[in-house]
């Protein structure tokens, strides 16, 4: 049996040879809007995506959307460093629809300021794709601050709050 090298590219599929599988989809998620589902089974620690989008100063992040989102629970921008943060929201790969989790099943990678999403654990077609969001504030974690960043994962292990613990 001759082995096939697998190259995988920004929205989930695989190839091998002609053939493309595509490995997830976006859809309705009961988390939260829209999610990200596996269409097959997916290995641990397997690389999915790269959190693409439009890289901006956190000054710049302010301006665009600090009124906007100041009571939405729904931003799609991730700090890369203190320097730099992804707007995923008008050009950002299908990373930006990976919900949160107290309990994921994926976990973030940053390799060299770029941001990949991999598998933590094998993961079941079905089943939906989540990391930890550990969102951090620059400032005490209130117990306010914690309710105005409410989570919604259902997880026997929720800590009710998208923030992580201080850093």
């Amino acid at each position: 049996m001759k082995a096939v090298k697998r190259n995988h590219n920004r929205n989930g599929a695989s190839r091998a040879g002609h053939k493309t599988q595509r490995r997830f989809s976006v859809r309705r998620s009961p988390i939260h809007g829209r999610g990200v589902f596996a269409l097959t089974h997916i290995p641990k620690h397997t690389r999915l995506i790269e959190y693409t989008g439009e890289r901006i100063s956190h000054e710049e992040a302010d301006r665009r959307y600090a009124a906007e989102h100041e009571y939405s629970p729904h931003t799609m921008l991730f700090t890369v460093n203190d320097d730099i943060v992804i707007d995923a929201t008008e050009r950002g790969s299908s990373a930006r629809w990976f919900n949160h989790s107290c309990s994921p099943n994926c976990e973030i990678e940053d390799e060299d300021d770029r941001i990949f999403v991999e598998t933590r654990r094998d993961i079941r077609p079905g089943e939906e794709l989540t990391y930890d969001y550990n969102l951090q504030l620059g400032e005490p974690h209130t117990a306010a601050a914690k309710r105005e960043n409410p989570c919604y994962c259902g997880s026997r292990h929720c800590r009710r709050t998208l923030l992580g613990e201080e850093e």
